[in-house]
């Protein structure tokens, strides 16, 4: 499994996405993807981006669809 430091951003991130989730599908996403982007820093995105590579990974499926968009933004 992961380092602690990934832990705390893999549960921050499925976080926003519970948060988010009472929007459409492609708004909750969006909403994710605009928060990761703009409030964590360029370590933290590269880390998440990183894990959500993994088959097995533990991302809500709205987060790990925010997490690939943030990937492609940033390749």
């Amino acid at each position: 499994m992961a380092n602690e430091q990934l832990k705390q951003l893999i549960k921050m991130v499925n976080q926003i996405a519970n948060n988010n989730s009472h929007q459409t599908k492609d708004e909750s996403v969006a909403l994710i993807f605009n928060h990761l982007k703009k409030f964590w820093a360029l370590s933290m995105k590269q880390q998440i981006i990183e894990y959500a590579k993994q088959d097995n990974n533990e991302l809500t499926p709205l987060a790990q669809k925010a997490v690939i968009q943030l990937a492609v933004a940033y390749n």
